[in-house]
């Protein structure tokens, strides 16, 4: 991109060229802050065979007024001006100030989660904090979301459920590893196929490395040690054949098997996700695992499952380690990266820099 010098006595000028006029007031907006005004805005037409499907570049350049200037007028002002002498090519001003709930919708979470957000008798006064207070207000709220769902019943009969590609046996695997290294409890796990093959991948391989005994079904469903723990490795749910969920459902019925967690893989599409939760709560699921999160940039939507508290978060598989990428402290774990894509963007962040790519400082 060309830059040609152009002097201005009055204050900092910056010329750059983009593509659209929404990318002129980002970069306006972004970069050069509530100070800066557009003095000129001209299309300039691509060159060579360009032109013939690339729309017009827009050259632009805009100042940042020094502080002994008193004159300049607020930045909607200047884009209104820009707008006249450039035939309309700006369309629309500044944005307004963003709030908190603006914030959280860049989070991912949705409306319906926001809604529950603001059906709390502190939101009022949390909206109308300043951005950076108001984060970590709803950071304290949701905390204390998950506090009135802690779980207070250990685990210790428990079926692992979901559909072919969630994670189900690794998230088996994870948590045998928590129960054993970390808690330093003992018992088998059993593999059910029904009337279905359930591969069992590296299930055999890691309980053999672990100590722990692993039987196929039919095989004992109660701890054969006290305080020990009884897992199931169940075949695959499907999201069309409910008659072979059908007979998983009678199984679990049948074996008296209280604790279902249904894992469930987060990169899935909402679609998918939202099917597969309400066959698992069909299914009489308890406790919920999400898989799968290293491959989620935005964990906002898990609210979606956790907000009505129906099902327990029992952990979330980060990797695909069998014995880490683990977070077993779900609720915290799920604030820190909510609130972590919210602050991009906000107004607490340091101000970028102005790329060299885009822009050159003029004259000063």
């Amino acid at each position: 991109m060309t830059i040609q010098p152009q002097v201005d006595s009055k204050g900092t000028c910056y010329k750059f060229q983009v593509a659209s006029a929404e990318q002129a007031a980002a970069v306006i907006r972004e970069r050069l802050g509530a100070k800066a005004r557009v003095l000129s805005v001209r299309s300039i037409e691509r060159t060579g065979l360009r032109r013939l499907w690339a729309s017009p570049m827009l050259e632009v350049i805009a100042q940042v007024d020094s502080e002994e200037t008193s004159a300049s007028e607020p930045l909607g002002s200047d884009l209104g001006s820009a707008k006249s002498e450039s035939l309309g090519i700006f369309s629309k001003a500044a944005p307004t100030r963003q709030t908190i709930s603006h914030l959280l919708r860049r989070s991912g979470l949705s409306e319906m989660a926001i809604g529950r957000l603001e059906a709390d008798p502190a939101w009022g006064g949390i909206s109308s904090e300043p951005l950076h207070r108001a984060l970590v207000s709803v950071s304290q709220l949701l905390r204390r979301e998950g506090a009135r769902h802690a779980e207070v019943t250990r685990i210790s009969r428990a079926a692992f459920m979901g559909t072919p590609g969630a994670g189900r046996t690794t998230a088996l695997c994870k948590w045998l590893g928590l129960e054993v290294f970390r808690r330093a409890r003992m018992g088998h796990v059993v593999s059910v196929e029904l009337d279905r093959p359930n591969p069992p991948g590296v299930l055999p391989v890691f309980c053999e490395a672990l100590g722990v005994p692993l039987a196929r079904f039919p095989a004992s469903t109660v701890p054969e040690v006290a305080g020990g723990f009884v897992y199931f490795d169940l075949p695959g749910l499907s999201l069309k054949n409910h008659e072979q969920n059908r007979a998983m459902a009678a199984f679990l019925d049948r074996e008296k098997i209280e604790h279902r967690i249904l894992v469930l893989n987060a990169a899935y599409d909402h679609a998918t996700l939202r099917a597969a939760y309400s066959i698992g709560r069909g299914m009489g699921a308890t406790h919920l695992v999400f898989t799968h999160l290293d491959e989620v940039l935005q964990w906002g939507r898990l609210w979606d499952y956790l907000g009505d508290g129906r099902l327990q978060p029992l952990f979330w598989g980060t990797g695909p380690s069998l014995t880490g990428d683990c977070e077993d402290d779900v609720w915290d774990s799920l604030v820190r990266r909510t609130l972590a894509g919210a602050e991009v963007g906000s107004e607490t962040a340091a101000p970028q820099q102005l790329s060299e790519e885009n822009e050159e400082v003029i004259s000063s």
